[in-house]
């Protein structure tokens, strides 16, 4: 999906500002729940954290962050999109 149509799906589903829930799906080797909680922090520039729950799978190869952070616009929605799309050993991005 292009930014615009992104952007115009997000405006008609979503009321701005608003929590907004991310779910990032990573393995489970090195810091990837932490800096999936990092780079969110940065890309909203807060100086906390944002809320944030982690599930490991059953066989403890890969981890499932939810954090669902305060946000101001729908662009700042496909920015942390792509921020979280940086972090080393995603797999998937919900």
């Amino acid at each position: 999906m292009d930014q615009p149509a992104a952007l115009e799906l997000l405006l008609a589903t979503h009321e701005f500002p608003c929590r907004f829930l991310f779910k990032a799906i990573g393995r489970t080797d090195g810091s990837f729940a932490e800096q999936v909680v990092a780079v969110v922090r940065a890309e909203l520039d807060h100086d906390f954290d944002s809320p944030f729950s982690l599930k490991h799978t059953a066989g403890g190869r890969h981890v499932s962050v939810t954090i669902e952070p305060w946000i101001e616009t729908a662009e700042q929605v496909l920015a942390v999109y792509a921020c979280i799309r940086t972090v080393p050993g995603l797999v998937m991005l919900m």
